[in-house]
């Protein structure tokens, strides 16, 4: 009888174990870490400080075409009338902005403005290679705009690499993207990358 009870109690002890396994087995293949997902800009067609544009005065007397980039501060700036706000409209919202202005302040009855954006960037800072600006393209990710810039220093933290979106900061790890494309968000122009410093 007491050998019949040990054997009962080995078999539960053996069935809790393998249980105990599976159990620990499903949860680490269901597991796995992901990049946040850093939400679309409020529309990508707003223009924003940094971008370059070419503006072209016509119809009027003196016919002229600029290039301008938008400060920090959102303007750009023409013959005459100083100061345009451009960042949060679009090019064309632009066009009828600056026509407007130099209507109301006397300078033409009529004048045609086009507005082209020439190049347009984003950011990337800290420990890569060549800080600074990159042109955007629409296929420009989180690792190829740091490859752009040279890549990583040998003092890069590259498992938290802040990606700034619209005063949002996101916090993404880089060897995961590098491993998995879908990890690797696409940036958007006005983006900013900062590579920050290992501790080791």
């Amino acid at each position: 009888m007491p050998l019949r009870s040990f054997r009962i109690s080995c078999r539960v002890v053996f069935a809790s174990v393998v249980l105990a396994l599976t159990g620990c087995e499903t949860t680490s293949v269901t597991g796995g870490a992901t990049n946040p997902k850093i939400p679309e800009a409020s529309s990508s067609a707003l223009l924003r400080p940094g971008d370059s544009l070419g503006i072209a005065l016509q119809g009027i007397p003196d016919p002229s075409a600029h290039n301008v980039q938008i400060d920090d501060q959102g303007l750009i700036s023409l013959p005459f009338v100083g100061g345009v706000q451009a960042a949060g409209l679009t090019a064309s919202d632009l066009s009828a902005q600056i026509r407007q202005t130099y209507v109301a302040q006397n300078f033409y009855r009529t004048i045609d403005v086009s507005v082209t954006v020439t190049e347009r960037f984003v950011y990337v800072g800290g420990e890569v290679q060549r800080p600074g600006r990159i042109v955007w393209t629409p296929d420009l990710t989180m690792t190829k705009a740091i490859q752009a810039a040279g890549g990583f220093t040998l003092y890069a933290r590259e498992s938290a690499i802040n990606v700034v979106r619209e005063q949002a900061a996101y916090t993404l790890d880089a060897r995961l993207a590098q491993r998995s494309p879908a990890e690797d968000p696409r940036l958007l122009p006005g983006d900013s990358i900062q590579v920050d410093r290992s501790a080791f």
